[in-house]
């Protein structure tokens, strides 16, 4: 170990200066980087991505791997807060008569879960499908969109 060939000594020393010249490389970006830029050199040095061709939300998911939420949405009127954490919604749906073709309001109460109890009677709200909660209770409270007067 103490007799180093004179190879050896020659990559030693190159292997220095190959160090100090990367250090040295390394100060100077650094220093680059350090400096200010003025405001209309901003725009010049920060690179910025093409537009990708846009595509409809259902098409691509925010995430990768996430699946899209095929959850119904309802809007309605708050009929009944006598329960506790539950309220029921009357939601108006306008279909067209099969046969006759005038249109025709079907109403439909929906129970709804409401953690906070925040929704009280005349309120309209919007509310989501979800899990069973109980045996009639299929939605959640995610809005109030209006309050009663």
């Amino acid at each position: 170990m103490a007799d180093e060939t004179p190879d050896n000594e020659e990559a030693t020393e190159e292997a220095k200066a190959a160090a100090a010249d990367a250090a040295k490389a390394l100060e100077a970006v650094e220093a680059e980087a350090a400096m200010e830029l003025p405001a209309t050199d901003i725009e010049a040095a920060v690179p910025v991505r093409p537009a990708a061709p846009a595509a409809s939300a259902a098409e691509t998911p925010a995430e990768e791997g996430a699946r899209p939420n095929r959850r119904k949405v309802r809007e309605g009127i708050v009929v009944s807060d006598a329960m506790t954490s539950t309220v029921v919604v009357a939601v108006v749906e306008r279909v067209r008569h099969p046969k006759y073709g005038k249109t025709v309001q079907r109403t439909k109460k929906l129970y709804v879960h409401d953690a906070e109890d925040s929704a009280k009677v005349g309120d309209r709200v919007r509310v989501q499908e979800t899990r069973p909660l109980s045996k009639l209770k299929r939605w959640r409270l995610t809005e109030v969109v209006e309050r009663a007067r």
